[in-house]
Formats: structure tokens, C-alpha cells, sequence
């Protein structure tokens, strides 16, 4: 079953992309005490991701920290070298690209799919979610990797 609404997220491990390479955080590393949005698409550089989903977050990047967000994560099934590089030439300034290679934590929140049919393998779902020092407030999933209007920056702004 999906992680719900009030539950905690579970302790894994993310990469991200510093100035020095890839560091490893833990959840508590990005989600204790800080109040965060996070996004999490299929793939990095596919077409609903990259054309419909992403490019609401940078529109809205200010308008949403501005309601008090502490930081915009988003996360996706693919290696920190591909987000970085999706993050850079998405000109998503201010907005964090943390990297769940393995599905790790896509598994444990019950939010993974197999994306196999595609050559894409195991997936994230995509979803949008407003965490609160590691407690989930606020959860909106698609219900097909096509759409992004359920998790979308419009939508989610009505959370905050």
C-alpha cells in the first residue's frame, strides 16, 4: 500500500550532486525540520516530465517558496549524473535533483511501477507531496505516467 497522508517517510539513501560529485543524504539529511515539496517523475528528459511536469516547478519555484517551503526536491529512477545534467539544461535554479538509482525509496513509499514494457525498467510513480519535518501532509498521485496534472506545481500550490 502507498505511503499515506500523516505516515513518515522512511530512512534511505539519495544521491545528490554537489560542486565536489555525488554525495550520498539520508532522508533526514533532506527532510528533518525543514518543511519541502517533492516532485517525483518517471524519468529524467522523457516527454511528460520534461515538457509538462518540471517546467511548472521552475515557473512556480518562487511562488511556492514563498508559502513558507523550505526547499522543491525531485526525485526520479535514474543516476545523479542524468539529473544533474536534466536539472542544468532545465535551468531549475533553486530547485534540488536528488537521485533514487536503485528505487529504493520509490519501493519503500509503495510508489514504484515497472516501466519494463517501455525498456525504463522500475520506475518511480509521479506524484507530488508536501513533507513537513518527515511527515507527509499533503499526496497527490497520478493515475497514469502520462499525466501530470494531479501532481502538478498549479495543484500543489493549493496544499501549501
Amino acid at each position: 500500500m502507498p505511503i499515506q497522508v500523516g505516515e513518515r517517510l522512511p530512512q534511505v539513501t539519495f544521491r545528490v550532486m554537489t560542486p565536489d560529485g555525488p554525495v550520498a543524504k539520508t532522508t533526514d539529511d533532506l527532510f528533518k525540520g525543514r518543511k519541502v515539496v517533492l516532485v517525483a517523475v518517471p524519468g529524467a528528459f522523457t516527454p511528460t516530465c520534461h515538457r509538462n511536469h518540471l517546467p511548472g516547478y521552475v515557473q512556480k519555484r518562487d511562488e511556492i517558496l514563498a508559502k513558507g517551503v523550505d526547499a522543491i526536491l525531485v526525485t526520479s529512477v535514474n543516476d545523479v549524473f542524468v539529473l544533474d545534467a536534466w536539472g542544468k539544461s532545465s535551468e531549475a535554479e533553486g530547485i534540488e535533483f536528488i537521485s533514487d538509482g536503485n528505487a529504493d525509496f520509490a519501493k519503500a513509499i509503495g510508489l514504484s511501477m515497472d516501466g519494463a514494457g517501455f525498456g525504463l525498467g522500475t520506475r518511480s510513480q509521479r506524484y507530488s507531496m508536501v513533507v513537513e519535518d518527515g511527515v507527509v501532509k499533503a499526496l497527490n498521485v497520478e493515475d497514469a505516467p502520462s499525466k501530470a496534472q494531479h501532481s502538478g506545481a498549479e495543484n500543489l500550490l493549493k496544499d501549501l
